[in-house]
């Protein structure tokens, strides 16, 4: 554990980082996908008397604070510039703003799992929007994948809509968010391509765009539904500085270990893992009931996924 954890706090060189071998690579491997398959759950608990914008607000308020410490703490100035203060604007409308008030609100009307399974599907429009601005190949093996793991996800979401306990056009609405908030990150994805992201460090622009992401949510949810909400539970409480501390400040350093251990390719498997997990904790905490179709297209989902992938790897 120490020995993962010091990779993160302290600045390594390139070949201080190669000494460390692989057997390093398990633990961190490990953290992000467990982290990160927790956070749709506790999402869904944030969901009551406070207003989902208020608690998204809260969230990366405290993430934003927490990065920043890491920043300086890492020797990483948070001086980017009037340019990269307008980018980290950008960059935080759509990860922090958009893209999580969909998520929040795709969660009153989707079961958790099913919205981590959805959003894994965003290395499709990541692939889509790179040819489109940044002309990068897409092979047919990557669009077989992709083909493969929509028609999983129209399975699942067709269970839901059968099986719903809410109106069945809750759940088109549900899948209408969820659609939404993944084309709101892809966008933020692919916006860290650009030239200005390569030159910025990126801990100081996630900690910029942070705030100003939980900046503008306020004013959202001010405009929205009204002066802040809080509530004083310890359930809620925690839920806040899970996601937060653990499901950002965290995983996102140990994140980038990843990628400078296995590849940018080998690191995205988590996303194959996290939705499969996500769904055996909506299954014991939420009470999600399976069914051929939704076996079937849980399956098909993984499957697309680890196709699509494997070819973006090769």
């Amino acid at each position: 554990m120490r020995r993962a954890l010091r990779l993160w706090l302290t600045r390594s060189k390139p070949s201080a980082v190669a000494e460390e071998g692989k057997g390093s690579v398990a633990l961190p491997f490990i953290l992000v996908t467990l982290i990160w398959s927790s956070t749709w759950i506790v999402i869904r608990d944030q969901i009551g008397s406070v207003p989902a914008s208020w608690s998204v607000c809260y969230r990366f308020l405290l993430a934003g604070i927490a990065m920043a410490v890491f920043a300086r703490f890492r020797g990483v100035s948070l001086r980017i510039g009037g340019a990269g203060l307008i980018f980290a604007a950008l960059l935080g409308t759509a990860q922090f703003v958009l893209n999580f008030n969909f998520v929040y609100r795709a969660e009153h009307y989707l079961t958790s799992g099913v919205v981590a399974v959805v959003y894994a599907m965003l290395l499709i429009p990541n692939s889509i929007l790179a040819w489109l601005i940044f002309r990068q190949p897409v092979s047919r093996a990557f669009i077989g994948g992709s083909v493969v793991a929509v028609a999983g996800i129209i399975l699942m979401l067709v269970h839901e809509y059968h099986a719903a306990t809410v109106r069945p056009d809750m759940v088109l609405l549900g899948a209408a968010f969820s659609l939404a908030g993944l084309m709101s990150a892809s966008s933020a994805n692919i916006m860290q391509g650009m030239e200005i992201a390569r030159r910025l460090p990126m801990v100081a622009v996630l900690a910029w765009a942070m705030l100003i992401g939980a900046g503008v949510d306020a004013l959202f949810a001010w405009i929205t539904v009204g002066p802040p909400q809080f509530e004083p539970r310890i359930g809620y409480m925690l839920g806040i500085a899970w996601l937060g501390l653990a499901g950002s400040v965290v995983t996102f350093p140990l994140y980038f270990t990843l990628i400078q251990r296995m590849g940018a390719g080998r690191a995205a498997y988590t996303s194959v893992l996290i939705p499969v997990i996500a769904m055996l904790i909506s299954t014991v905490a939420e009470g999600y009931r399976w069914s051929a179709l939704a076996i079937g297209g849980a399956l098909l989902a993984v499957a697309g996924m680890a196709i699509a992938l494997r070819s973006k790897e090769s």
